[in-house]
């Protein structure tokens, strides 16, 4: 069977534009999360992410599980932590929060992950995180006690996703964090994507058509949105329709 990574590098090099959306355990319900999946499935959405910065609420096994039993649609890990393993999903983007200097996020937590993810099978990619500035302190930035990198600072951003491809990173996550004011600006992406010739992940901010088709034509690969699913799923149909049209 073809790999995840296998199948977003053939998207990549067809000029394919992904969606996915982003489940947070934490903050769904069992009825929220029901119908999330349905509109992921009848929206034909690309990839369905699960994770959180905190998860408190022990549903994020069943969670995966719901998603898997209600849908075809491949769910891949979003780590906020260690605790975050399933081998109950398809893959896990291993991140490496190449933007900050916590060394337990770019390689301590990795440490105590690798065995159980050994033993779980599934599918492991490596993934250079990148925090972006999204106009206000976000949960993953106060979580990994790191500072995003500005906004305006392309030349830093470019040089920290090129780095984390040099490092053997097979994937570039550029994201402004859950709820944040203002999506990653398009003319980042652009000079992101000039660099690198590795898949781009883009998240955070990202509530309209509008932002996500700026976002795609900026270069990036692939389009996360969570919270603004959260509170209006309708959007999943709008959202991956434009992200599919290009």
């Amino acid at each position: 069977m073809q790999s995840l990574y296998t199948q977003i590098i053939s998207n990549r090099a067809q000029g394919k534009k992904c969606f996915a959306v982003l489940i947070d355990p934490d903050a769904t319900s069992e009825s929220a999360l029901f119908e999330t999946i349905q509109r992921c499935n009848e929206a034909q959405v690309d990839f369905i992410l699960v994770g959180g910065s905190l998860i408190t609420n022990g549903y994020f096994d069943t969670c995966i599980e719901t998603i898997k039993t209600n849908s075809n649609i491949p769910c891949i890990i979003f780590p906020g932590n260690t605790f975050q393993i399933s081998k109950k999903a398809d893959a896990i983007l291993l991140l490496s929060l190449i933007s900050g200097r916590n060394p337990e996020l770019l390689i301590g937590n990795h440490v105590l992950a690798a065995p159980l993810l050994k033993r779980s099978q599934i599918e492991v990619m490596s993934t250079g995180y990148m925090l972006i500035d999204g106009g206000r302190i976000t949960s993953v930035s106060y979580m990994s006690n790191t500072i995003p990198i500005p906004a305006d600072k392309y030349a830093i951003a470019a040089s920290t996703a090129l780095a984390g491809e040099m490092l053997g990173m097979k994937l570039i996550y550029m994201d402004a964090g859950s709820g944040a004011l203002s999506p990653v600006p398009a003319a980042l992406i652009k000079e992101v994507t000039a660099q690198i010739t590795v898949p781009l992940f883009v998240g955070g901010g990202i509530k309209t058509e509008a932002q996500a088709l700026s976002a795609c034509q900026a270069g990036a690969d692939v389009i996360v949105v969570g919270n603004a699913v959260e509170k209006d799923s309708l959007l999943i149909h709008r959202l991956a329709a434009a992200v599919h049209s290009i």
